[in-house]
């Protein structure tokens, strides 16, 4: 079995290639177990996936204790690293930073966006960068080495001039990579010509959201990104095909759509128990 820092340093390798790290983000041990499983290297964890299996909205509407508890079970289902997307750090970022490095997972995101009543703005570029030295200095302290991923919502939110949002991004993320970031998160960045000039001109290794209008993960390799992530992608897929079992048993009162291609009852079974 690894250690923390084992896994945290092998998941920091992963950002280096020599292929491009592809992390599906899960929400629960089942779907961390069918991951794994699947072949990938490492997992990462969704923040809105979390927070709906729960009960709760996304953008730290959750609890701190019950996100991090759910990266906590996560973590200690799985062999390979974790990483866990923990949104804007939960208000204290010590001890958020704390209870992850409990948890048992070696990497996290941290974004620049605000959350509230007014979640189009960004952080102060200042206070992100104290947070993300925050991380650093107190995982440093518990004697794990965590993978820091440093998110910009610039593109995502479409904040500010078209025209100066390149410029803009390449700021916030620059800073972040020398407040001790270990990856450079663009969500809603899709246009290849954009993506490769950023990789260009960070000379960093860059993460990129799949979505829709997004390039292919072959794609994305061959333009130099590092890493690609699906957010909470796979879990709303999960809850749309669940809508559209109950709305054939309702109103049709046939199986067709649960029946197809479901994990046998075995397997579930066995999935949970061979860990």
């Amino acid at each position: 079995m690894s250690t923390q820092n084992e896994k945290a340093e092998l998941f920091r390798k992963l950002h280096h290639g020599p292929e491009i790290l592809v992390l599906p983000n899960v929400w629960d041990c089942a779907s961390a177990r069918i991951v794994e499983e699947t072949g990938f290297p490492a997992i990462a964890t969704s923040s809105a996936g979390v927070a709906y299996s729960l009960g709760y909205p996304d953008q730290e509407r959750i609890p701190q204790d019950q996100m991090l508890a759910a990266v906590k079970r996560i973590a200690g289902c799985v062999r390979v690293p974790v990483t866990a997307d923990l949104e804007s750090g939960y208000h204290d970022i010590a001890k958020t930073t704390e209870a992850l490095v409990d948890s048992g997972a070696v990497g996290l995101n941290l974004e620049d966006k605000e959350h509230g009543d007014n979640s189009s703005t960004l952080a102060d570029i200042g206070r992100q960068i104290e947070k993300i030295a925050s991380v650093r200095r107190t995982a440093d302290g518990m004697g794990v080495k965590v993978v820091i991923n440093a998110r910009t919502d610039v593109y995502l939110a479409q904040i500010g001039d078209p025209a100066t949002r390149f410029e803009r991004a390449c700021e916030r993320l620059r800073a972040y990579r020398d407040a001790g970031a270990d990856c450079a998160f663009l969500p809603g960045l899709v246009d290849e010509h954009t993506i490769g000039r950023m990789v260009e001109t960070l000379k960093f290794p860059l993460n990129i959201l799949a979505t829709a209008n997004a390039p292919s993960v072959a794609r994305l390799e061959d333009l130099g990104v590092a890493r690609v992530s699906v957010g909470s992608g796979m879990m709303r897929a999960t809850m749309g095909l669940t809508r559209r079992i109950a709305e054939e048993l309702k109103h049709d009162g046939t199986y067709s759509r649960m029946l197809d291609g479901p994990i046998s009852y075995a397997d579930a079974n066995r999935l949970l128990e061979n860990r």
